[in-house]
């Protein structure tokens, strides 16, 4: 099976956890994404924030969506997968922890990209992967 390096998003767009949630949600919108890596200064994830990250914890809570940063909706600790992952290792990380995206990551622990259920699942179509999406996708699920 061929690694996580062959189907990832290389180069996502990331935050810092100062970055404005407005600037976050833009960055959404503009790469048709539903999560940003949060990064530190040396470009090591520290969580991720996802559009229901910022729904949830916001906005449902009425928050100062103006005065929020990436800090204040991301999750963490962020789970993710080295580069040279297999796509089987990356859809059990996915299926054990119920979520749709995992950022990936250098042997030293840098961002390098992201790899999504629909990544997966355009690279192999077998029975395997239909269980992941359908387990990510049921209600209850980790975001």
């Amino acid at each position: 099976m061929a690694d996580v390096t062959s189907v990832m998003t290389a180069n996502p767009a990331c935050a810092t956890p100062e970055t404005p949630l407005r600037d976050v949600a833009r960055m959404m919108i503009e790469n048709d994404c539903g999560e940003i890596p949060v990064v530190d200064t040396q470009g090591m994830p520290v969580g991720v924030v996802t559009d229901r990250d910022i729904t949830v914890r916001i906005v449902a809570e009425g928050r100062d969506i103006m005065g929020a940063t990436a800090s204040d909706a991301m999750s963490a600790p962020v789970q993710t997968v080295r580069e040279d992952s297999s796509l089987k290792d990356a859809t059990e990380l996915m299926e054990a922890a119920k979520i749709r995206r995992v950022p990936v990551v250098d042997a030293k622990g840098k961002l390098t990209g992201i790899i999504a259920v629909a990544d997966i699942a355009r690279a192999g179509k077998d029975a395997r992967t239909a269980q992941v999406v359908k387990e990510v996708s049921e209600p209850g699920r980790a975001h």
